[in-house]
């Protein structure tokens, strides 16, 4: 989904000087007093109010007490009923496309961890599976053995990378980023529901357009 930029702050700069209330009207012209104004002719058809209703003669109506007006402009409105109905995306996680060829995935994907990092997204909270090649840093850390890398996923101290294959082992986290980066199509086609059962509020896909569109068409 693309990103709607924020509207620009309108600077009091740019809007020209403000003019005082006080100055603006010193410099004006006094408006001469007017005379009394004459009683209201009614319309044809439509008796005017009598003198006994009005209070005064002329048909203008008595304006009410300074105490009744008072408790006229402090008396609160009917105040609507709070929703009952819970929001849809609360439970459902956002589905964001990013079209990436298979040798580009990869990059597209690490772009949007970038973007998640940068406005402010936890480490912690983001998951990378990949269809192909392992991320570089998924390679290293299994170097060092199946123990220590599911290790440092279980502490959620960074972004953890996985292969798509091992999407069920991984727990869930707020965002799961799913790169298309190669692979059978047959798989990619299974482990992307996997993804999306595991991404809490946002699952991103970069990959083919036409394969994912077509898979998430399917019923993901």
């Amino acid at each position: 989904m693309p990103l709607t930029p924020e509207e620009p702050q309108i600077h009091e700069s740019a809007q020209g000087p403000r003019v005082t209330p006080a100055a603006s009207r010193t410099a004006q012209t006094p408006r001469p007093v007017p005379g009394p104004r004459p009683a209201a002719v009614p319309r044809p058809g439509r008796p005017g109010p009598s003198p006994a209703a009005t209070g005064r003669a002329g048909g203008a109506p008595r304006p009410a007490p300074p105490v009744q007006r008072a408790a006229q402009a402090t008396t609160p409105g009917p105040v609507p009923a709070a929703p009952t109905t819970p929001s849809v995306s609360a439970a459902v996680p956002q589905v964001q496309l990013i079209p990436a060829s298979a040798e580009g995935a990869l990059d597209a994907a690490e772009e949007a961890v970038d973007l998640l990092l940068d406005t402010g997204r936890a480490p912690g909270d983001i998951l990378v599976l990949t269809t192909g090649d392992p991320h570089p840093w998924a390679a290293h850390e299994l170097s060092f053995g199946e123990a220590a890398y599911w290790a440092q996923h279980d502490a959620r101290d960074d972004v953890f990378y996985a292969d798509a294959a091992q999407a069920k082992r991984a727990a869930g986290r707020p965002v799961v980023v799913f790169a298309a980066n190669g692979g059978p199509l047959d798989a990619m086609a299974g482990a992307l529901p996997v993804a999306l059962a595991r991404a809490g509020a946002l699952l991103i896909v970069c990959g083919d357009a036409q394969q994912i569109n077509s898979v998430l068409g399917a019923g993901v």
